[in-house]
């Protein structure tokens, strides 16, 4: 089971940060051959059925093996992809026998047990922890590593099981990950992201998701004689940001949605500003988009002019799970606790391929990766977790296929 831990070694030193101003498909250059890479090792551990498509999907599919046409395919998703937030530039990750306590990252760096208290959890475990300068990328080439370990130890196991189609998608992190994805081609009746945080996580709701910009256009007079005629562009969102509700990712949890600042620039003629908006709650979601725009109004005026941009990103895929689709759910569930894990059902406070895909025809909860503090310097993974998401994945299939 070590090698799941050998290929996320491998895989991080590759940096495929994805890029959101980016124009292009795959968003950055090294996400495409990137996945040539996973697909040549697809093809050493004997998958014969591997492309890499136009747009930069790789799409593999392990034929069935000894199993009657009832029997599901089932897919698997992962990122390759890491976060814009910080560089996955030269990730220097290292391996921590975890006993309890702080654990420094560098000289000036420490995760610490007080700022993050999940840290408990993993006495007596193995963490992949980062040198505290760069993201880790266990968002998402952990779930990489799992599939990819999978489905090998799948192969070789000889046991009989139904048809496996494997997805590894771009740009994910900035919502692109699936504008280009052919569900008809990938062939699954349903899919699982491997996607999640900690070990034993299923989740099968997400944000309702939008993305939000407002431009403020001012008036720029000399400092010196501005009384009465200068509008400051800057202060302006400043005074918008302060109109919100006080909803904020640092102030909310659970089910509550928020609005969240990501990137402010400009001058006082002109500046922008960037949010995400999220909520859990259709009706509450459709309500945020309305205040967004309805206070950007409210700052301008005959000499200010205000314009927003508010573009749907992806929708709660309980929609589609909790009705005739839930089944998908609950076989995570058994396959969870077949091999000792104990379920920790959650909504999903972001996104995954897995809402939109969902909403495409192609029903997909997300899963467990086993990291904690993903997009920063704090992330880590542990091992013990990867371990056992190779496990789940292996037992869905044989579940599915009524193979012990």
């Amino acid at each position: 089971m070590e090698k799941v831990i050998e290929r996320f070694l491998s895989y991080v030193k590759t940096d495929t940060q994805s890029d959101p101003h980016s124009e292009t498909y795959p968003s950055t250059p090294t996400q495409r051959p990137f996945m040539e890479t996973l697909a040549s090792e697809l093809k050493a551990i004997g998958v014969d059925k591997v492309t890499v498509d136009e747009y930069g999907y790789l799409m593999a599919t392990v034929d069935a093996v000894g199993i009657t046409e009832n029997t599901p395919s089932i897919g698997f998703i992962a990122h390759v992809d890491t976060s814009s937030d910080m560089s996955g530039k030269n990730i220097k990750p290292r391996i921590v026998d975890y006993h309890g306590g702080d654990i420094a990252l560098n000289e000036d760096t420490t995760l610490s047990v007080e700022r993050f208290p999940e840290l408990n959890l993993y006495k007596g475990r193995r963490l992949i922890v980062t040198d505290g300068t760069t993201l880790l990328g266990a968002d998402d080439k952990a779930g990489v590593a799992e599939i990819m370990t999978a489905v090998e130890r799948i192969i070789t196991s000889g046991k009989p099981h139904g048809k496996i189609c494997v997805a590894f998608t771009p740009d994910e992190e900035i919502g692109r990950g699936v504008d280009f994805f052919d569900t008809a081609a990938f062939g699954a009746d349903y899919a699982y992201t491997m996607d999640g945080g900690r070990m034993g996580m299923v989740e099968y709701e997400t944000f309702n998701a939008a993305s939000a910009r407002i431009t403020v256009h001012g008036v720029n007079v000399h400092p010196g004689y501005a009384k009465g005629k200068m509008h400051n562009a800057i202060r302006l969102l400043s005074r918008f940001d302060s109109m919100l509700p006080d909803e904020r990712p640092e102030n909310t949890e659970g089910y509550e949605g928020f609005y969240h600042l990501t990137e402010i620039g400009g001058n006082v003629e002109l500046a922008h500003a960037d949010y995400i908006i999220r909520d859990h709650d259709r009706a509450t979601f459709e309500r945020r988009k309305e205040i967004f725009v309805k206070t950007a109004e409210s700052i301008a005026n005959d000499e200010v002019k205000v314009t927003t941009e508010v573009k749907d990103q992806y929708y709660n895929m309980g929609e589609v799970l909790k009705g005739d689709n839930f089944h998908i759910v609950e076989q995570a569930v058994e396959a969870m606790r077949k091999i000792g894990v104990e379920p920790l059902i959650t909504p999903v406070r972001g996104g995954t391929d897995g809402a939109r895909l969902s909403f495409m025809g192609l029903p997909c909860p997300n899963l467990f990766a086993g990291g904690e503090n993903f997009h920063g310097k704090y992330e880590f993974v542990s091992v013990e977790a990867m371990c056992k998401a190779v496990e789940l994945i292996e037992r869905i299939v044989f579940d599915a296929a009524g193979v012990e």
